[in-house]
């Protein structure tokens, strides 16, 4: 996820992460946590997680409107105004052990 955040609203948007970090692991994703502005764009920040598969990843995105945690964590951003715009996108790892060797040898 890519937000476009309002930096005098930091704060909120760390509590607005905190409640989505736990509500990813408490259904079944792995959160590999919030990025946030430090130097360079002071209102961009990134999160990255991840799910087993699409499947699961759908069962968690239908909890959304019905799951009181997740409403009240959409609540945090709706009334303060942290999260001016955000998109997401869909991307598959690639990681140091999925490499092949640079020689062409295994």
């Amino acid at each position: 996820m890519r937000y476009t955040i309002d930096p005098q609203k930091i704060s909120a948007f760390e509590e607005f992460g905190r409640r989505w970090m736990e509500l990813v692991q408490a259904h079944g994703g792995t959160h590999h946590g919030y990025f946030l502005p430090s130097e360079g764009a002071s209102d961009e920040a990134l999160a990255l997680f991840s799910f087993p598969s699409l499947a699961a990843y759908e069962e968690y995105r239908q909890l959304f409107d019905q799951d009181r945690g997740f409403i009240e964590a959409d609540r945090i951003r709706d009334e303060s105004g942290c999260v001016l715009r955000y998109e997401r996108t869909f991307m598959r790892p690639m990681l140091p052990g999925d490499l092949a060797p640079l020689d062409g040898t295994s």
